[in-house]
């Protein structure tokens, strides 16, 4: 395993981080301690969670991924040689069965709380807002456009100061972002430096062959200011391991079993995702890997979180971080991308 560090910290973190938000729907607990099992083994020491999971979000199975962690790290009896990072929940219609008042000083408070009794845990190492109040283009939009309607009121002061007690309270360490904007990005880093607040460490973005998204204005501040990426979906759904392509529809993978998730499959991403699989294939590389591997060695990236529902993905993803794309594999597939430029926003 290859390591780094949280940025400005002596956190030390895997470089690929184990996500886990199928477990409780896709993957039972034995699935998922097995999983964890296997993870550590290989040297991953990160842990990514939520308190919206499992996924897709249900009231029935709302917390379910916590307490399988929860379980899991109560059985094996150690906790400060791992990483562990969970979100609140942003508003949303799909959240409404979680809390409804946003990020609220009380609701912070009260799902910090709740996910340390599921996870069965003192302390979480990073704790993230899963999305914006306000509204801006994340979840697969591309563009900005303004509602003049809009009933959000700045208050990236007020969530600092509310993290920064939950840190002095011992119940967090560090914070971080997800599904973020350069705008909320600056704007957070901004209230922090002004008002000697908590310094959001990471941005947990979506980040693969098919969204670089991120590399059009947030790549810069991740290096001018020291954030790291955390990047989520890597390969796509699955997309960019190839199993979509050519019409299939593999029993018990994510997209056959929740078809709502479509993100990945417009035709300019079928598309590309073929242009990226020739590649592989040309120079002798699991189709999988490469794409993994690609996310892994951005000079922004802090962890590649990786998620997988049966052992043999994860052990294939796992491997991924023993892969080194050289130079004429990397040039061919910035070639792919100037021709099909960020396919799946």
């Amino acid at each position: 395993m290859k390591y780094t560090t949280l940025p400005d910290t002596d956190i030390k973190v895997s470089k690929i981080c184990l996500g886990t938000m199928t477990w409780g729907q896709q993957n039972t607990e034995e699935d998922g301690h097995r999983q964890l099992e296997y993870a550590i083994e290989q040297g991953i020491n990160f842990i990514d969670t939520a308190e919206l999971y499992s996924v897709p979000a249900k009231a029935e199975t709302q917390g379910s991924t916590e307490r399988i962690i929860g379980t899991w790290l109560n059985k094996r009896g150690k906790r400060d040689d791992l990483v562990i990072a969970s979100k609140i929940a942003g508003p949303a219609e799909m959240t409404k069965h979680i809390r409804t008042g946003g990020y609220a000083p009380h609701e912070i408070n009260d799902a910090i709380d709740k996910s340390l009794k599921r996870l069965q845990t003192d302390y979480i190492d990073l704790y993230q807002l899963h999305w914006p109040e306000r509204n801006s283009n994340f979840f697969g939009q591309l563009g900005y456009t303004h509602d003049d309607s809009e009933q959000w009121q700045d208050n990236f002061q007020q969530v600092l100061e509310t993290l920064q007690g939950a840190i002095q309270a011992g119940k967090i360490r560090h914070v971080g972002l997800s599904n973020e904007t350069p705008y909320g990005l600056f704007r957070f880093l901004e209230e922090s430096r002004k008002n000697n607040l908590p310094k959001m460490r990471t941005v947990q973005n979506p980040y693969n062959l098919l969204n670089r998204k991120d590399e059009v204005g947030l790549s810069e501040i991740y290096h001018r200011e020291n954030v790291g990426l955390l990047a989520y979906s890597p390969l796509g759904f699955g997309t960019l391991a190839g199993k979509y392509l050519d019409g299939k529809k593999p029993a018990n993978s994510r997209v056959t079993l929740f078809p709502q998730y479509t993100r990945y499959h417009s035709e300019p991403s079928f598309e590309a995702t073929r242009r990226y699989r020739d590649i592989a294939q040309r120079h002798g590389l699991n189709f999988a890997q490469m794409s993994l591997a690609f996310v892994t060695g951005r000079p922004f990236i802090t962890a590649n979180i990786i998620g997988a529902t049966t052992m043999e993905q994860l052990k294939e993803n796992i491997a991924s971080i023993d892969v080194n794309l050289d130079k004429e594999v990397l040039e061919e597939i910035e070639a792919v991308h100037k021709k099909i430029p960020n396919p799946a926003p």
